[in-house]
């Protein structure tokens, strides 16, 4: 087997790891940019490639250096309380750290960095490196029997986000629909409840901290 080859790095306001949805097409309002490498910039490359509107991206968890991985692990879904199978999981920590994501293409570009892809509800953090870009078909990749395994009746309702002026216009109108986005889906672990603490995490370049309790949360600032 060859070794594999970053193809491409993707883009976005992801910052860190904090804040990036748990699984793609969660929040769809953060557009996301793909630029291929230099090697693979050929526009025969994506040919025909405009016609599919979701593609499956094969990607590196290149945050995890040092962290070695475990046969069991606690999803966050389950309040990190329980254990169950790294394979049973979408964790980060496995043993070839390699991620895959299904995001809705929106469009094609003709920049100056070769054709770079637009794509929205990606869960990759700015900068994560892409091995492998794939046409999602509906015919095929799409399972209506599917079990879901214990993620199956775990869901809640989007949180109320308050943001303040200051911070809306430092963001800008775009940054600022993205942010709210992210904050509805709650990025705290499941298992943390606690209305005192302040959560920060990046994003758009800025460091934004944040309070919640009960179904609202709350940006404090942004620096």
């Amino acid at each position: 087997m060859g070794t594999m080859k970053v193809i491409a790095r993707i883009y976005n306001h992801y910052d860190g790891k904090f804040g990036v949805p748990r699984q793609s097409g969660v929040v769809e309002d953060v557009l996301s940019r793909i630029v291929f490498e230099p090697e693979y910039r050929a526009p025969e490359a994506v040919r025909g490639l405009e016609e599919f509107t979701h593609l499956w991206l094969i990607w590196a968890f290149d945050r995890n250096e040092g962290e070695s991985w475990h046969p069991t692990v606690r999803p966050p879904r389950l309040g990190g309380n329980k254990r169950v199978g790294v394979f049973a999981t979408r964790s980060p920590f496995r043993p070839n750290p390699i991620g895959l994501s299904c995001v809705r293409l929106t469009e094609i570009r003709q920049t100056e960095e070769g054709c770079v892809l637009w794509v929205a509800g990606a869960d990759l953090a700015n900068g994560t490196p892409i091995y492998d870009i794939k046409p999602y078909l509906p015919y095929t990749d799409w399972r209506p029997d599917a079990a879901g395994g214990f993620t199956e009746g775990i869901c809640s309702a989007p949180m109320r986000v308050t943001i303040p002026q200051a911070t809306r216009e430092l963001l800008g109108e775009e940054a600022t629909r993205e942010l709210t986005a992210v904050l509805a889906e709650d990025p705290r672990p499941r298992y943390q409840d606690d209305p005192e603490r302040i959560y920060a995490f990046e994003f758009a370049g800025k460091r934004i901290r944040f309070t919640a309790d009960g179904g609202t949360i709350r940006v404090l600032d942004s620096e």
